[in-house]
């Protein structure tokens, strides 16, 4: 792995206002994250400023469309990207320790023991060649050198066991083919768990699963956090998923976060266009569908053309009422209510207007 790099000039760009100092008591704290690739087509800007605190038995739910930097960010946090053409720039402090300007040994230490991942595709996450509990015997030996091959494989059984898959002493000994998704994912689970990471960061956990897995999936993760007490970041375009298990919610849009707060207000009040179309395209099945649902119009923006001024504007609907501000001024985020920031230019005014007359009745 290559070592990550600081870019002072990217760093430069920020506007002012959008990094704040890391909170001291929270466990994971980016700041001004920056997540750029260099490519024959031009400069790929994946993450662009992100920004979050989370502490200890808390979940942050990451939603946005696919291309909105939800993933960069997080295989950022963990260290994973390799290329040379990665430019990464910005903080992320790691219970107190900063994780950008260390070295990717350090870093190699960390991941698997103080923070580790639930990737998007246990089928291609885990090595087609190995025996799941051997897979899982290698993340828990790594690092604890001094078990012997018997107490690592017993560990990989009670893993297994914990996380739901029946029979583990005779599983263990099964190739990931031999798993159903489900049961993939649950192994996945146990693989990130063995180490009792502190951080868990689960990257579309459910993606691909029937409806009734997706559930027992979901709780597997809430009971586990629950037991280990860790800080979990989802990763989702399914806002009934964060609905479900986040305590907070960052949303994202062309690799910057444009909105962010407690899931209850969020959900309740939120204060982006952009997440008023997210709502407004989620299925309800606790009440009668009256009217059909109301897609997000346009496409997502390319990350090497980003529009300029407020990423959004071109399937804004109401960018006209920002008096040419969207088109011109990156939005900065700034407090809508307690927690509760928002990058938009619409007047506070306006975006209440807007919300509780044309919004709130179809969500």
């Amino acid at each position: 792995m290559t070592e990550l790099q600081k870019t002072p000039a990217d760093a430069a760009q920020a506007p002012a206002g959008a990094a704040q100092a890391p909170t001291g008591d929270a466990f994971l704290s980016v700041r001004d994250l920056r997540i750029h690739f260099d490519t024959d087509d031009g400069l790929v800007r994946s993450v662009d400023g992100v920004s979050f605190d989370l502490h200890k038995g808390r979940t942050l739910g990451i939603v946005g469309e696919s291309g909105s930097g939800k993933s960069v960010t997080s295989l950022g946090i963990m260290g994973l990207h390799r290329s040379k053409r990665a430019r990464i720039s910005g903080e992320i402090h790691l219970d107190g320790e900063e994780l950008i300007a260390a070295g990717p040994d350090r870093v190699r230490q960390l991941r698997g023991r103080s923070m580790a991942m639930i990737f998007q595709d246990p089928l291609t996450a885990m090595h087609p060649y190995y025996t799941v509990g051997a897979q899982i015997v290698e993340a828990y030996r790594v690092h604890h050198p001094e078990a012997s091959k018997k107490q690592a494989r017993a560990r990989a059984i009670e893993m297994l066991d914990r996380v739901g898959i029946p029979q583990p002493d005779r599983r263990v000994d099964d190739y990931p083919h031999q798993f159903s998704g489900g049961m993939r994912q649950r192994a996945m689970i146990a693989m990130a768990l063995v180490n009792d990471p502190s951080l868990l960061i689960a990257d579309e956990p459910t993606t691909a699963l029937d409806v009734t897995v997706q559930a027992q999936i979901l709780d597997l993760i809430r009971d586990l956090q629950q037991e280990f007490g860790s800080a979990v970041i989802i990763i989702t375009h399914d806002l009934g998923v964060v609905a479900e298990l986040a305590d907070d919610i960052l949303v994202m849009y062309g690799g910057k976060c444009i909105e962010r707060g407690p899931a209850d207000t969020l959900f309740d009040a939120p204060e982006h266009p952009y997440t008023w179309g997210l709502l407004g395209s989620m299925p309800r099945l606790d009440r009668e569908l009256q009217d059909r649902l109301v897609p997000v119009k346009g496409t997502p923006p390319s990350l090497i053309n980003v529009p300029s001024g407020c990423a959004f504007h071109p399937r804004c609907p109401y960018a006209e009422l920002t008096g040419g501000r969207s088109t011109t001024e990156v939005p900065v985020l700034t407090e809508a209510a307690p927690g509760h920031h928002a990058a938009c230019h619409l007047k506070a005014a306006d975006r209440h207007r807007i919300f509780t007359e044309e919004i709130a009745p179809r969500l």
